[in-house]
Parts: structure tokens; C-alpha cells; sequence
């Protein structure tokens, strides 16, 4: 091996590699860089040392190793650190400042959700309006089709297909927003949805079941789907009216708020399919059932208007500092 030619051909691999060691900040793309330069120079390495080893160059690539193996272990330990800020920082944050939306929605979901109930348990019409068959006692039961759909399935097997058919619900509400009357469609359906049920389960003098089976899990189900949809209407409101910035500047810095939203839910509908799949029907008596929901749904309120208020302050005092 010419040695020489060898060193003069990959210098500049090996000076960027060290550029990119002692750099103080790192884009995405440049630690994927740091990453690749560094696999390739420690296999150039042990080449030079296997075949025509050069105490010089042997000891100077060595140095720049080193190094890059130091930043390259503290770039691991900064991803977990971004990690974890995420859920202190970047997600409650978010959420916390998409409240007002998502409070709305709130708001209007059980406003419809109620009307719809109340219409349903009081008025033999609505359904034939709404065609439902004239007799649903297959459905509410005692041990009937709305009860056992909680216990038909393995827990496990449940909790995984909830969470998946809620996070659909999720993203269909949130990325949706963008569009605005989409969004409102799916938020209303699924209101109407458990209007319906709750209307039946009253007209048949079972509405504590209902509320027995729903509010498990439902209080922090739910909740994540009015954040969604709160947040993807705030996004498609944005884009209407992106205030003082370009309408291309604010829809990408409400994107990303969007974006983190959508993630940080995974994790929350994660816990909601879980109390879906074991706690709503473990056979518990109702009010630890429902005790173990509030508490989740505390927790998540408590979580985003705690934390996430504090974190929105701080990114505020330090856009202003700038």
C-alpha cells in the first residue's frame, strides 16, 4: 500500500470528520455525517495499521477518532436528552398552547353528543330517523352486544386494537384540520355516534352502565381526540389567517406544534387503550373503574397545564430574549 497516496486521497475525509467532532451544535444531517465518516475512518484505520502501518498517520488518525468517538457517545446521550425533553417540554407545550381549541371542541362534542342522547331516549322518531331498529335490546342488555364488546377479545389483543382505531380517529381529526370542514365532520360523527348509545342505554334504564363501561377509559380517550381535533383546526385556521408572519412561515411553525401533538398522542392513546383492554373490563366495581380513568385523566390535565404551561412560558421569554 502506498501510504502517502493513501493519506492524500482521504485527507479531506478525515479533515471533515474532525470538523465535524469539534463542532459545537449539529444539524440532523451532519451527526447522520458524523456517524457514516466516523464507521468509514475507523475501517481505513485498521487497514493502514494491518498493512503498511505509518506511526505518524497511525497516531493523527488515531487523535481524530478519539474524538469523533467522544462526540459521537455524546450525541447518543443528547438524543435521549431530546427525547425526554420532548415529553417535558415540546409536547405539553403544545398542547397547552392549542387549548382554547381544543376546549371548544370539547365543548361542542358534548353539546351534540347530549342533544343527541336526549333526543334518541325521548322520541320513538329519531329511530327511523337516525335507522335504528325498533328493538336494540340485543344491544343494551345486560351482558348484551354493548357490554361484551369490552370482554370478547383477549385483553391484550383489545388494548393493541384500540389504540390503533383510536389513533386513526386521532389523525384522521387532526390532519384533517388543515381542511377544516373534514375535521369538523369526523368530530361531529363520532359525537353523534356516542349520543346514540348513551340514548339507547337511557332509554332502557341502563345509563349507569353506560357510563360504567364509557368513562374508564372514555374521560382520556376522548380528551386526546378533542386535542387532535382542536389542534388540526387551529393548524387549518392558521393557514386562513396566519396573523403578522407569511402565511408559509406560520403554517410551518404550526405544523410542527401539530406534528409533536400527533406524536406525543400515540403515547396517550396508548394509555387509554391499555384502561380499555384491562381496566374497563376487569369486573371492578364501577367507581374504582371510573376512579382509576379520572385519575389518568387528572394526570394528563394536570401534565399539560402544569408542566406544558411552564415550558410555553419559557420558549416565550427566550423568543423574546432573542
Amino acid at each position: 500500500m502506498d501510504v502517502d497516496a493513501y493519506g492524500y486521497t482521504h485527507r479531506r475525509s478525515w479533515a471533515r470528520l474532525d470538523e465535524l467532532a469539534t463542532k459545537r451544535r449539529l444539524t440532523g444531517q451532519e451527526v447522520d455525517e458524523l456517524l457514516a465518516r466516523y464507521r468509514l475512518t475507523s475501517q481505513q484505520l485498521a487497514r493502514l495499521q494491518q498493512h503498511s502501518p505509518d506511526p505518524e498517520l497511525v497516531a493523527g488518525l488515531s487523535a481524530v477518532l478519539t474524538r469523533a468517538r467522544v462526540r459521537v457517545l455524546r450525541t447518543r446521550s443528547d438524543n435521549w436528552s431530546q427525547f425526554g425533553r420532548f415529553f417535558t417540554h415540546r409536547f405539553p407545550a403544545a398542547v397547552y398552547r392549542a387549548w382554547p381549541w381544543w376546549v371548544a371542541v370539547t365543548l361542542l362534542f358534548l353539546a351534540v353528543a347530549t342533544g343527541v342522547a336526549g333526543w334518541v331516549a325521548g322520541s320513538g322518531s329519531a329511530r327511523s330517523a337516525l335507522g335504528l331498529p325498533a328493538d336494540t335490546s340485543h344491544l343494551t342488555e345486560a351482558g348484551g352486544a354493548f357490554e361484551s364488546y369490552y370482554s370478547e377479545h383477549p385483553n391484550d389483543a383489545f388494548a393493541a386494537q384500540v389504540w390503533t382505531n383510536n389513533a386513526l380517529v386521532a389523525a384522521v381529526a387532526l390532519f384533517t384540520g388543515a381542511l377544516i370542514l373534514p375535521a369538523v365532520y369526523v368530530l361531529v360523527m363520532n359525537a353523534v355516534n356516542v349520543g346514540v348509545s348513551a340514548g339507547l342505554m337511557a332509554d332502557a334504564g341502563r345509563l349507569d352502565a353506560f357510563f360504567g363501561f364509557i368513562l374508564p377509559h372514555g374521560m382520556l380517550e376522548l380528551t386526546a381526540v378533542f386535542v387532535a381535533g382542536g389542534a388540526g383546526l387551529k393548524l387549518g385556521w392558521t393557514i386562513i389567517d396566519p396573523g403578522r408572519l407569511s402565511r408559509i412561515e406560520a403554517a410551518a411553525r404550526q405544523g410542527r406544534a401539530t406534528a409533536a401533538i400527533a406524536l406525543g398522542l400515540v403515547v396517550v392513546l396508548l394509555v387509554s387503550g391499555l384502561l380499555e383492554g384491562f381496566v374497563t373490563p376487569s369486573g371492578w366495581p364501577a367507581p374504582i373503574r371510573i376512579g382509576v380513568g379520572l385519575a389518568a385523566e387528572i394526570a394528563f390535565l394536570a401534565y399539560v397545564f402544569g408542566p406544558g404551561r411552564r415550558a410555553a412560558a419559557e420558549a416565550d421569554r427566550k423568543a423574546l430574549a432573542r
